[in-house]
């Protein structure tokens, strides 16, 4: 059994939900140790968030942390980071240039120009970035890649994803009771993108992840419902992709009844699939001119679906194992890194830093198509 790799955590003190997430998913499966965080910069309030954590080492500022778990024997091999956005790349960079690997949340950074910095760093350090895009670690969104890689839908003709909650359909920012409306709507914090950023790059990774395409330009529209609000909380755009497909993507926070919405269609010359993240164990298959195939995530024949189940059939997997596959995978990253060896083969879709520039690269076309009403834009083209 290899040793548990040492974590540090930047973020995720008392009350927030994805710090929480965070730590379930890396001792999911036993890989790392969370031994150091700097979870608040309040000195108090981050002793008893790691004391209720059961956090080792605790520091008030995560400038010190990265100096002094870098010139410990002990110190910690990778650091996550929760912060609020803006910090992503502050955080991420004190930390890779001590030659700390990095897992951090996503979106990357508030601006494409800090993405390209951070990916040009963690290059010249050589060490991981990984970007927690979750729904990459779902089994099934590993299947649907491979059959698409593999042309069992022939060529790929029509993608379209959405992403629809209704958190924000009210002006919950305002009550002061929600920390995290209050800083995912401040642009300050978030960066310029809200929506956008926030669950319209889980669209978008996730259908660039499952057809393995990248388009080419865009036409879309950015709207704000709730009056006052600060940032976009709908977004809708239509992709062209250089083979000639199109695509549509829509992420809406203000989709009354919709809870975490997120599906994704894909249509080729051969066949469909459909995958709705609401019912990760399942995903449908459909031949032209023949029967909807439901396959169910313990039985498909796929080694790279295996790699990502953990319960046999009939035992739902869900969204904190999809969590849990991106820290198991970035474990035997970091270990090849460390070791000097190639990347193990079966953690090859461990999302990265240069998932994240694609996903800025795509910010920025659609904050720039939106601000033009909507007319095309190259996307990489700033």
């Amino acid at each position: 059994m290899p040793r548990r790799l040492r974590l540090g955590m930047v973020g995720g003190g008392q009350g927030a939900f994805i710090g929480a997430v965070h730590r379930l998913a890396a001792r999911l499966d036993d890989r790392f140790e969370l031994v150091a965080g700097a979870l608040s910069s309040d000195p108090q309030r981050a002793q008893a968030s790691a004391d209720e954590a059961g956090i080792a080492r605790s520091y008030a500022d995560w400038r010190e942390m990265a100096r002094a778990e870098a010139a410990r024997d002990d110190g910690i091999d990778a650091v996550a980071i929760v912060t609020p956005n803006h910090l992503h790349a502050p955080v991420a960079t004190a930390f890779l240039e001590v030659g700390i690997h990095v897992i951090c949340d996503k979106p990357l950074a508030i601006s494409l120009a800090e993405g390209e910095a951070l990916a040009q760093l963690a290059r010249e350090k050589n060490r991981l970035f990984a970007l927690t895009h979750t729904y990459s670690g779902y089994p099934l969104v590993r299947h649907a890649r491979e059959l698409v890689e593999r042309g069992d839908l022939g060529e790929l003709r029509v993608v379209q994803v959405e992403y629809a909650q209704d958190w924000l359909a009210e002006p919950i920012e305002t009550s002061g009771s929600n920390k995290q409306a209050g800083w995912r709507t401040d642009p300050a914090l978030a960066g310029p993108a809200g929506c956008l950023g926030d669950i319209g790059t889980h669209a978008y990774h996730l259908a660039t992840f499952v057809t393995g395409m990248t388009p080419s330009s865009l036409s879309a529209e950015l709207h704000t419902f709730v009056p006052g609000r600060r940032v976009d909380d709908h977004v809708q755009a239509l992709l062209r992709y250089p083979n000639g497909a199109r695509g549509m993507l829509w992420a809406s926070q203000v989709a009354s009844g919709a809870e975490n919405a997120l599906r994704l269609r894909v249509y080729g010359t051969k066949a469909s699939l459909s995958f709705d993240q609401e019912n990760p164990n399942e995903l449908w298959f459909t031949p032209l001119g023949g029967s909807a195939v439901r396959v169910t995530r313990a039985r498909v024949k796929s080694a790279i679906a295996a790699h990502a189940t953990r319960v046999p059939p009939g035992h739902p997997e869900g969204y904190l194992e999809a969590f849990a596959q991106l820290y198991k995978d970035a474990a035997l990253q970091i270990e090849a890194l460390d070791a000097g060896e190639a990347l193990p083969a079966e953690s090859r879709l461990l999302t990265t830093v240069d998932d994240g520039v694609a996903g800025l690269r795509f910010i920025a076309a659609v904050l720039a198509s939106s601000a033009a009403d909507g007319r095309w834009r190259d996307i990489g083209k700033r």
